[in-house]
């Protein structure tokens, strides 16, 4: 059972999840992005702003699980009933759930206040070398960085409820992004300080069911980096306030690598393996 969260003006929550793996290279070192092996082109982190009350938001979710897994509609689909024999119970996730479940998920988000952002980092082994030490710990980590240094304005506490995920989401690892972030900060800002105290809590869906919402609006914004699709992405597009390319050096001028309503994805963000 999840601990109620009492809402608090000065304490904030966002919700982060990935999409995609940190992987490069396979057996002996032998490259395989966008490879058979399954190595995806990109990997991104998201976040979700929720607008209204978190335990309300959180019944709804567990609310809306009941009826999935008592709908004899799903009662034969095997990620389904893999998912509801777990003894915490089914949860949604966007790439194992069937297309019936996803538009099931995709309109309940659709009716929810939230907004979300997310820094995509396309695969470039040169920069995974000379910037990341080809460690995959290191490329989370500056993902993360970008993703929260224009959060250290505000002011209060900042609980990030982030999805769980093996050593990159170990204590010292998010320390290093808070780290960058700090720097960042500071260095655009020319301030000497940080006003927001950041505080990590790393969750799983089935502890922290908001997560599930950050999943799909991940989802949805992969399928454009990977598969040049943006149907999911153009459906939620309202709850979507930034996506950011953040190593697409060729738009760095004028921001074109900063995505929204007014420049959103299209299928020319389609990416394509890098050359090695």
């Amino acid at each position: 059972m999840n601990q109620r969260i009492k809402n608090d003006i000065n304490t904030r929550h966002r919700f982060l999840d990935e999409a995609g793996d940190t992987s490069f290279y396979g057996r002996y070192g032998m490259p395989i992005i966008g490879s058979k092996e399954g190595a995806s082109l990109c990997f991104m982190l998201g976040m979700v702003k929720v607008k209204s009350d978190l335990n309300i938001l959180r019944d709804q979710i567990h609310y809306l699980e009941e009826q999935v897994i008592n709908d004899s509609y799903f009662k034969n689909v095997p990620s389904v009933q893999k998912k509801a024999s777990h003894p915490e119970g089914f949860y949604f996730h966007a790439t194992d759930d069937p297309p019936e479940i996803r538009k099931v998920f995709f309109d309940f988000i659709k009716s929810i206040d939230v907004s979300f952002e997310a820094v995509v980092g396309r695969k470039l082994p040169s920069l995974f070398i000379k910037k990341h030490n080809k460690n995959g710990t290191e490329f989370y980590a500056d993902l993360l960085s970008h993703l929260i240094k224009n959060k250290l304005h505000a002011g209060g506490d900042l609980i990030l409820n982030i999805a769980e995920r093996g050593n990159t989401t170990k204590n010292s690892n998010l320390q290093l992004a808070l780290n960058k972030a700090t720097d960042r900060y500071l260095k655009k800002n020319n301030s000497g300080s940080v006003n927001t105290k950041i505080n990590f809590n790393v969750q799983t869906p089935r502890k922290e069911p908001i997560l599930c919402v950050t999943d799909y609006l991940c989802w949805a914004v992969q399928r454009v980096f990977e598969r040049g699709e943006p149907r999911y992405y153009e459906y939620i597009l309202d709850k979507i306030s930034l996506v950011v390319d953040i190593y697409d050096s060729t738009k760095y001028h004028e921001s074109k690598n900063f995505y929204t309503d007014k420049n959103p994805l299209t299928p020319l963000n389609k990416l394509s393996p890098p050359s090695y």
